[in-house]
């Protein structure tokens, strides 16, 4: 059976989360239900190819995508189980720990309530973060908004839940964590409504990122960020 949603998650080095990830999915998977999951080994280099290997026959929804190393980016891997999506509807996470898989399907209720699903994008609002956190997050979220000239709230936060029409209009996407400030960008740009969904965001249970580890990968990330926000600022659709 054809799924209607596809939930793609790139992996990076998460080999320890793994087990813990596939149950949580696998909690929330009842026979018949219309959607799938892709997990993309995104470049690692720990056991995750093993661990998905030997997981896959166990999970009916489950495909998995292999990008060899080096990691080329968050916004790579997502592109990647992209391309390979067979929903109708297309979605992406962490797979990290930090937001709860069930998220995901909550916003899958959203949109199928929306008055327009069609033409609507929803993603989550991290709810209870520390302060210094939300700052950041104003931060990033003003200067989108000033440079691109449309509402941008929380730009980074999990899911993104959208129609496979929007993936059709993608044109030379980040391959970075930028993919989500792109993402919001092109939606707004077709008309899209924006919905939101207040969602949770623990601590991470594993895995490495590669942009919040330290303040100068914090600082390489907004550069890149607010680069491609000049960008998008002067293109064309």
């Amino acid at each position: 059976m054809k799924p209607q949603l596809t939930i793609v998650i790139p992996c990076w080095n998460e080999a320890a989360h793994l087990p813990a990830l596939l149950t949580a999915w696998a909690a929330l998977h009842v026979a018949g239900d219309a959607w799938e999951l892709i997990l993309v080994d995104n470049g690692s280099t720990d056991d995750s190819a093993q661990i998905l290997a030997q997981a896959l026959p166990h999970y009916p929804f489950l495909r998995v995508v292999t990008v060899p190393p080096p990691n080329v980016g968050y916004g790579h891997g997502i592109l990647t189980g992209l391309q390979l999506a067979r929903g109708d509807v297309l979605a992406w996470t962490h797979a990290d720990g930090q937001t709860p898989p069930a998220d995901v399907l909550r916003a899958w209720d959203v949109w199928r309530d929306s008055p327009t699903p069609a033409k609507t994008l929803v993603k989550g609002r991290r709810r209870d973060r520390p302060l210094a956190d939300v700052a950041f997050t104003t931060g990033m979220s003003l200067w989108a908004t000033a440079l691109l000239g449309t509402p941008l709230h929380d730009i980074n936060a999990q899911p993104k839940l959208f129609p496979r029409t929007l993936l059709a209009e993608f044109r030379d996407p980040p391959q970075d964590l930028s993919l989500d400030v792109y993402v919001l960008w092109l939606a707004r740009r077709h008309g899209y409504t924006v919905q939101t969904l207040d969602v949770a965001f623990g601590p991470r249970a594993h895995g490495e990122s590669r942009w919040a580890t330290s303040l100068p990968a914090r600082a390489r990330a907004v550069r890149r960020t607010i680069g491609l926000l000049w960008q998008l600022r002067g293109r064309k659709l």
